[in-house]
């Protein structure tokens, strides 16, 4: 996947990245971050009724030039054109989410990175329990701390591994994924369905959501929820200051 004259310099800007740029474990990790603290995952388009759009020039004008979020697919696009940027070999991963009720199918797009040798799990599009840091695919069960997260590689099979994390005293399971490879076109079909289905999460329900050095701050339709250091405050959003707090706690113009 790219965009026709990627702007790396833009895309560093856009995430606050100030380092050199490279292809090793640690300036990924940092670049990863970086998005993560600045880029919300956010579903604003579904919620106007627009069907995300896929096309990568899109995703960089959306993110980078508009600096808006996105959910998955973009979030994750956007990070695989700055891996592609970059000269660093990675694959897209199809994830069946595991945090709802019944079986899903593979709606979850991740990314899996070739660093310093090595494969490393990427994902800056999960949400809430979503990792903070590549993990190394050899790391397997066992737990991984990440800022104030615990997570863990579990494998289920041959070439399938289930993301845990630790919640509320004892794992949950966030996604399975294999390590067949995924085509960016692969995902089109799960991303009509995540816009446009009227029983599919994002359909229903706004959400958006930052990840911070501290924890996280998740907006759920009305409920606004603060993570930091362990603790959590939680509160409800009055419609008339919506537009102010996606402006300045998550650096959105809801409009853009």
């Amino acid at each position: 996947m790219h965009a026709d004259s990627f702007d790396l310099a833009a895309y560093f800007d856009r995430i606050g990245y100030a380092g050199p740029p490279g292809a090793d474990i640690a300036t990924i990790t940092e670049i990863m971050a970086r998005q993560l603290h600045s880029v919300p995952f956010e579903n604003l388009d579904v919620q106007a009724g627009k069907v995300v759009s896929l096309v990568p020039e899109d995703i960089v004008d959306k993110i980078v030039r508009r600096r808006r979020g996105g959910y998955c697919y973009e979030v994750n696009g956007l990070f695989a054109m700055a891996l592609a940027a970059l000269g660093v070999e990675y694959r897209f991963l199809g994830c069946r989410p595991m945090t709802y009720p019944a079986r899903r199918p593979r709606t979850h797009m991740a990314m899996l990175a070739r660093l310093d040798g090595e494969d490393w799990l990427c994902d800056v599009g999960f949400g809430s329990y979503g990792i903070r840091a590549p993990m190394r695919l050899a790391d397997t069960d066992r737990a991984i701390r990440q800022d104030g997260d615990i997570f863990m590689l579990a494998r289920a099979g041959a070439d399938e591994y289930h993301l845990k994390a630790w919640v509320d005293g004892a794992w949950a399971d966030q996604y399975g994924f294999d390590l067949g490879h995924q085509e960016w076109v692969d995902f089109m079909p799960a991303n009509w369905l995540n816009s446009t289905h009227p029983d599919t999460l994002f359909v229903k329900n706004l959400v958006v959501m930052r990840q911070t050095p501290e924890g996280r701050v998740i907006l759920f339709n009305d409920r606004l929820k603060t993570v930091a250091h362990g603790e959590t405050a939680t509160r409800t959003v009055a419609a008339a200051e919506l537009p102010a707090l996606l402006r300045d706690t998550f650096g959105l113009d809801s409009q853009a």
